[in-house]
């Protein structure tokens, strides 16, 4: 995935005419594979790396999924553009046509994301759930060579991406898998003091519409003071005259409280999109948000 979503913003750059070449970073997250994405500890663990080659002039553009990239960026480090979103919702896939109705009882979920995990047991509580590392092929590999596991689950964009929708059993309704703030949309990042590099990637693959979308969904992550990954999930959509939808929702890690609200607002600039994430986030913390929250920073995929 990593390598699909590098190539399509080389391809998308070429388009506008900037040419760029590829350059492959393994991160802290990418090489420890065996260890739970929740024990990784630091937000940045997927970010680390790439940040160091960013700074230190080895890249002048670093890619990202945008839901795995922390709100609060190096210092030196800005986000130069944010491409347009596909399908943000989360889906649900097995060894064959599989709806979440259909699953049952006590069966065995693979996740590692306890935003996932949080989710599956607050309307499954049967379920039994595991851990699940890798690439989506390494994913959908173990979980075919797995018997005893129903089904696993992944982002909707990540699977279309890669030509592997057919693999999607269901898109799950956000109204039950709220999706990670970002997701379905890719990260340029830049050096803040080079503005070239920053104006070739706004001009090849910025789009303005999720740019604003996504920022009242990590203004929610940001203002929840959780880590850069936790059982917080967010979905900001456009409503036409009526402004941003923007629902905010935070659980326990066994997924047996959770607190949810949504809002909106008229956001046109980046700044109101902040302010309406910032405005949910504290009105969930009014309905009790922090105490769900754990207080270490952990990771989502």
């Amino acid at each position: 995935m990593a390598r699909w979503q590098a190539e399509w913003v080389r391809d998308h750059l070429s388009a506008a005419g900037h040419e760029a070449e590829l350059v492959e970073i393994s991160t802290t997250g990418d090489a420890l594979t065996d260890v739970p994405l929740s024990d990784l500890g630091a937000s940045d663990s997927f970010t680390r790396q790439i940040d160091e080659a960013l700074l230190g002039g080895r890249v002048d553009l670093a890619v990202h999924s945008l839901k795995d990239l922390p709100t609060t960026l190096p210092d030196g480090i800005t986000l130069a553009a944010v491409s347009r979103r596909e399908d943000p919702r989360d889906a649900l896939v097995g060894r064959g046509p599989l709806r979440l109705d259909q699953i049952p009882v006590g069966a065995v979920i693979a996740t590692c994301s306890l935003r996932r995990r949080a989710q599956l047991l607050r309307a499954r509580p049967d379920l039994t759930l595991v851990d699940i590392r890798g690439n989506i092929e390494t994913r959908l590999a173990k979980l075919d060579q797995n018997p005893v596991w129903t089904a696993t689950i992944l982002a909707v964009a990540g699977l279309a991406r890669l030509g592997l929708s057919n693999r999607i059993g269901e898109r799950l309704d956000p109204a039950l898998m709220l999706p990670a703030p970002g997701q379905g949309a890719l990260a340029v990042t830049a050096r803040a003091n080079d503005p070239s590099a920053g104006s070739a990637a706004r001009q090849g693959i910025h789009h303005a519409a999720t740019a604003v979308l996504v920022s009242a969904e990590r203004a929610v992550l940001h203002h929840l003071d959780s880590g850069c990954h936790a059982p917080v999930a967010a979905l900001a959509q456009d409503g036409g005259t009526e402004g941003v939808h923007l629902f905010g929702r935070v659980l326990s890690l066994n997924g047996e409280q959770s607190v949810e609200a949504n809002m909106t607002a008229p956001v046109g600039t980046d700044a109101e999109a902040r302010a309406l994430g910032a405005s949910l986030a504290e009105h969930l913390l009014e309905l009790g948000a922090a105490e769900l929250l754990p207080r270490s920073e952990s990771v989502e995929s």
